[in-house]
């Protein structure tokens, strides 16, 4: 998707403070934290949501999955960290490309 803003990050034609990429997917700052250490992990692969998900997207996110922990770990949160995705308008998706929220840096409330 052209206008996609994180598909335009993953291309590096839209800025974004990234803190770890690789070939299937990149993290970076988010511009609205909600903690002290708030961070966006995106596959490049444009996929709306979890709902959008496919079987062959299987090893994407598993990379993915398995990726969080490691870039939490370069970003400081040794102590801990949130992860979430918000899937659909009911989920309070607002940019329909797959993301994963790390959230960290602070005891944070219970859900």
């Amino acid at each position: 998707m052209r206008d996609c803003i994180f598909c335009r990050i993953a291309r590096h034609e839209a800025d974004a403070r990234v803190v770890y990429e690789d070939d299937r997917i990149i993290a970076f700052h988010d511009i609205a934290p909600k903690a002290p250490t708030h961070l966006l992990v995106v596959p490049k692969q444009h996929i709306r949501n979890l709902a959008d998900l496919h079987l062959e997207d299987e090893g994407l996110i598993a990379h993915l999955m398995l990726s969080l922990s490691d870039i939490a770990h370069t970003a400081g949160l040794d102590n801990g960290f949130r992860t979430i995705t918000n899937t659909g308008p009911g989920g309070h998706q607002e940019v329909y490309h797959l993301h994963f929220h790390i959230l960290g840096g602070r005891r944070l409330p219970a859900l």
